[in-house]
């Protein structure tokens, strides 16, 4: 079965995490919970984040796992994480929405490049930080899947 890489599942709106940790286990957690990889995964994301922050400017953090992961995806697939009131991603860097990513292969290059475009536009990741439905992040990113 092939799973949709970014469904309505798939994301939580207003979260509230109180640090760069709980957010990212938040991320991989949904990923993990809906079929795209396995648990392991999670710890995977932190030791990427170890190595150099996700944090991408723009509100926005896309943590992944690291380039040995790739083995514990079963499907690509998207996480998102809405976070209205921020979470401190270090040096001063507030991150209000998390993209988690999983892809085997160049798979997470191809995602990237897909999320890289929509979040180019300031006024898209608003829309993204700002929704009060799901459907409303759906249109927005729908070109991933």
């Amino acid at each position: 079965m092939t799973l949709t890489i970014l469904k309505k599942e798939n994301i939580v709106l207003n979260a509230e995490v109180a640090n760069k940790t709980e957010a990212i286990r938040l991320a991989g957690t949904i990923l993990v919970e809906q079929g795209y990889v396995d648990e392991v995964y999670i710890e995977k994301m932190f030791e990427r984040e170890a190595m150099t922050s996700t944090y991408m400017g723009n509100f926005v953090a896309i943590p992944h796992g690291t380039e040995e992961a790739k083995q514990l995806v079963k499907q690509p697939g998207l996480s998102i994480v809405q976070v209205p009131n921020g979470v401190d991603f270090g040096e001063g860097n507030i991150v209000k929405l998390l993209i988690g990513i999983a892809g085997k292969e160049n798979e997470h290059l191809e995602i990237l490049s897909k999320i890289a475009i929509v979040c180019s536009e300031e006024e898209n990741v608003e829309k993204m930080i700002h929704a009060t439905e799901k459907e409303e992040i759906l249109q927005l990113l729908n070109g991933v899947n």
